[in-house]
């Protein structure tokens, strides 16, 4: 009696194992490479629960510069992405171990600085504003972390021909919320995503002083990766997320997102439209 007992233990043990194994093969995650501006803003933290319960996939996100998430994708150690540079995601999307890349949302970059605004650079043009910033020696901080808004910074330097150096610029070489505070604690100026300043202005003594301009114009999209990046990569959690984030719910959950807090939307939903035509 003692050993059918003993043996019934064992079975129902290794019952519970085999149901715990099930469940862990049965659950589906993937990881997605983003940029920081989605995380400070708060937007992950409403789209992702919202894609999990629709899809079943769960989401570990990996919040970093555009070109750091561009460059995880490339190793194959991320599954899907979604970034805001362009120029880098096409030349990558051209080196053929990417899949579909899906134009998603955008909003703008903002230039913030000290209401002062000792470079004279208020309502002025982006280019002509970072000219003065260079030719008055203000102070200006840079997030330096090959990120889209590094990348956008650079490309407004470059119109100038300006190489930016000196005791009046500094690089923090980290995400935009740190970069922000950076800049408010050393009454400098930085170019920012207007979502992640809307996000953190309660915390900062900055201002607005340069928008509107079609070059500052902050574009988002979405890249699946595919198993040429690696065999690691599931193409079919990247194809979900890609096709949820572009779906009519999660669109107009962007919509929405930013609206009750701050009194505007933080982004502007743009699936199926036409990408030339936005900021126009």
């Amino acid at each position: 009696m003692r050993a059918l007992a003993f043996l019934a233990v064992l079975l129902s043990l290794a019952a519970c194992g085999s149901d715990q194994a099930a469940g862990q093969s049965d659950e589906r995650s993937l990881i997605l490479a983003t940029t920081t501006s989605t995380q400070d803003s708060g937007l992950l933290d409403v789209l992702l629960p919202a894609f999990t319960a629709d899809t079943g996939w769960q989401v570990k996100p990996l919040a970093v510069g555009s070109g750091q998430a561009i460059e995880l994708g490339r190793r194959g150690e991320a599954d899907v992405l979604l970034v805001h540079s362009p120029s880098a995601e096409e030349e990558f999307v051209a080196e053929g171990t990417a899949g579909g890349r899906t134009l998603v949302m955008h909003n703008d970059f903002v230039l913030v600085g000290p209401a002062a605004d000792p470079a004279g650079t208020k309502g002025v043009p982006a280019a002509e504003a970072m000219r003065r910033i260079a030719a008055s020696g203000a102070g200006f901080v840079s997030r330096g972390d090959e990120s889209g808004t590094h990348a956008r910074e650079m490309q407004l330097w470059e119109q100038n021909r300006i190489v930016p150096s000196g005791q009046w610029y500094r690089s923090t070489g980290q995400g935009m919320g740190a970069t922000l505070r950076v800049a408010s604690e050393s009454s400098a100026y930085t170019l920012t995503d207007r979502a992640t300043f809307l996000s953190q202005r309660g915390n900062l003594a900055l201002d607005v002083l340069g928008e509107g301009d079609r070059s500052l114009l902050n574009v988002y999209h979405v890249i699946e990766m595919t198993k040429l990046a690696g065999g690691r990569v599931q193409p079919d959690g990247a194809a979900a997320f890609a096709g949820w984030i572009t779906g009519q719910e999660a669109q107009r959950m962007i919509g929405e997102f930013g609206k009750e807090e701050f009194g505007q939307a933080l982004f502007v939903p743009d699936a199926g439209k036409d990408e030339f035509a936005l900021g126009s």
